[in-house]
């Protein structure tokens, strides 16, 4: 194992970059890839965020780089925008002395500046599937010099439905060039990904430390989706939380939940992929410090998070991966304290939950959510065992003084108990307890039909009931819309396009049948509702469309 990157036979300008970053030695991932990358060979690494993978493979690449080159010489290719500014501003930082040339390209941005960056000419692109395919299909994006490629974070683009985009980018570069995939989990598809594009790969896997479950009380709530925000705050109420990380699929996701939860009057930061080095390292400084109890991030925000002392974990979004969830759920349970993982899962997550547990060997609980009296029960409980503890004290000399002149002016005495008691409760009110629907019951095709009510709300209803039964799985609605084959559209787009405008998981939608000039697509039916009201919105390749319910 090297203990410095002089060993490694690196440039002298890319040690100078790794001095001024401050760079003693190398981390382990350091040690395993970059001799290998360095020889050639493709590598399939197995590491999480905050290993130091991407300066891992970033030298390699800037070592390699030919000067005076017109085309990309190199392609790293990450799931996400805040991954892509992430890694374009690592790779610039460590070629800052051999002024390698660095574009980052990505969605939701103009493509004036990534297109005038091509123009210049640069050395390494690093980029989104979605952005690099469209701009491989207009001809601006040439890959045809491109020796190394990076599939950074496959496993997060798997479940974004981006392997698809990703296969069409490997498709444009030179067979012979070398390949290097990075996945924090190995499931099925990424191996069949690897196993299709890399060259008898080395794979390099470092072990982070072992997470294990049995100290974790693992428990587990099924709810209506538009129900998970009532039930979090309802468990918040119950639990007894020191501090407590919950994750989310998605980035805005995140923050619109740390909104709820601020308004409800607990204290919550998300924890975003996009923050710079110093507000993620503020955000974490007041979270250990005890001035923020809730973190609220996504998997990819918080990889290399190593917090000691959260009691609970709360999966908000069932990760798609058994994998995923053991990493989240070890973040508790650690230095042999006890620790307590809820999860919240809609009713057609209950396999996945038994994939969980077959995965972790241990069993999780179905718990009854808590009701309206188990938590005023609580909140009572608490306020009289507060009185106890102040009369047992009998530190009170100040406020005894003020009740003695409130009786001495006729103010009753139970009456002033009891404005006490009110004023010590008006917090509470920052607190409602929210509703919580009823799960959906499964009903006869007769008791639709029985039940069906005459109105046109209620043909609608059962226009979906009806369609819901054409889709393949139980609980889902067949929508349409009229784009197809003959508009070039791809499964991946699809996924990508209704999860992202509707903001609900990308893995949630069931099968897709692309037509020549129709497309429809199998969305939960607790959905539907979500997705038909963003029809505004929706576009792929700049060509706008509606979705329906498929007659």
């Amino acid at each position: 194992m090297n203990t410095s990157f002089d060993d490694f036979g690196l440039r002298p300008e890319l040690i100078q970059a790794v001095t001024a970053l401050g760079y003693v030695e190398p981390t382990p991932i350091q040690n395993g890839i970059i001799p290998l990358m360095m020889a050639g060979r493709d590598v399939m690494g197995q590491a999480q965020t905050g290993t130091g993978k991407t300066a891992a493979f970033s030298l390699p690449i800037l070592h390699q780089l030919q000067p005076d080159a017109t085309r990309p010489q190199a392609l790293v290719v990450v799931p996400t925008r805040e991954l892509a500014i992430q890694a374009h501003d690592m790779i610039r930082a460590l070629g800052q002395f051999n002024e390698a040339r660095v574009l980052a390209v990505y969605g939701g941005t103009s493509y004036s500046q990534q297109l005038g960056g091509l123009r210049l000419g640069v050395d390494v692109v690093v980029g989104t599937p979605g952005r690099l395919l469209d701009l491989i299909r207009r001809e601006k994006l040439h890959l045809q010099d491109v020796r190394t490629v990076v599939l950074d974070e496959a496993d997060e683009m798997l479940s974004m439905g981006f392997i698809e985009d990703v296969e069409s980018i490997l498709a444009a570069t030179p067979a012979e060039r070398q390949t290097t995939l990075f996945s924090a989990t190995l499931p099925p598809r990424v191996r069949e990904l690897a196993e299709k594009y890399l060259h008898d790969p080395k794979l390099v896997s470092i072990a982070t430390p072992q997470m294990t479950v049995e100290l974790v009380e693992q428990r587990y709530y099924v709810v209506n989706e538009q129900d998970k925000l009532a039930v979090l705050t309802r468990l918040f109420e119950m639990e007894n939380i020191s501090s407590a990380l919950i994750f989310t699929r998605t980035r805005a996701r995140t923050g619109d939940l740390v909104n709820e939860l601020n308004m409800r009057g607990y204290p919550a930061e998300a924890l975003s992929g996009d923050m710079s080095q110093e507000a993620r390292e503020r955000t974490m400084a007041r979270f250990r410090g005890g001035q923020v109890r809730v973190l609220v991030a996504t998997d990819v925000a918080a990889r290399g998070l190593d917090v000691e002392g959260i009691s609970h974990v709360f999966n908000f979004d069932l990760p798609d991966d058994p994998e995923v969830f053991v990493h989240r759920i070890g973040r508790t349970g650690r230095a042999g304290r006890a620790g307590v993982a809820i999860s919240l899962a809609r009713p057609a997550e209950r396999g996945a939950l038994r994939q969980i547990e077959k995965f972790t060997r241990q069993p999780m609980t179905e718990t009854t959510i808590p009701t309206p009296e188990d938590i005023q029960a609580k909140r009572l409980d608490e306020l009289m065992s507060k009185i106890q503890m102040w009369l047992r004290r009998q530190r009170v000399k100040e406020e005894r003084a003020l009740v003695e002149t409130l009786v001495a002016s006729g103010a009753d005495p139970l009456d002033l108990a009891a404005v006490a008691l009110k004023i010590a409760r008006a917090e509470e009110k920052q607190r409602p307890i929210m509703e919580v629907s009823p799960l959906p019951v499964k009903a006869t095709r007769p008791e639709y039909r029985e039940r069906a009510p005459r109105s046109n709300a209620g043909r609608t209803d059962d226009r979906l009931r009806r369609t819901s039964r054409t889709a393949e799985e139980e609980g889902m609605v067949r929508l349409e819309m009229r784009l197809g084959k003959a508009d070039g559209i791809r499964p991946g787009e699809v996924v990508g396009t209704i999860a992202s405008v509707a903001n609900i998981p990308g893995s949630s939608l069931g099968k897709i049948l692309i037509q020549t000039h129709r497309t429809t697509v199998d969305v939960p039916e607790q959905y539907v509702k979500q997705v038909l009201a963003h029809n505004a919105k929706y576009s792929i390749r700049r060509q706008d469309f509606s979705l329906s319910v498929s007659g």
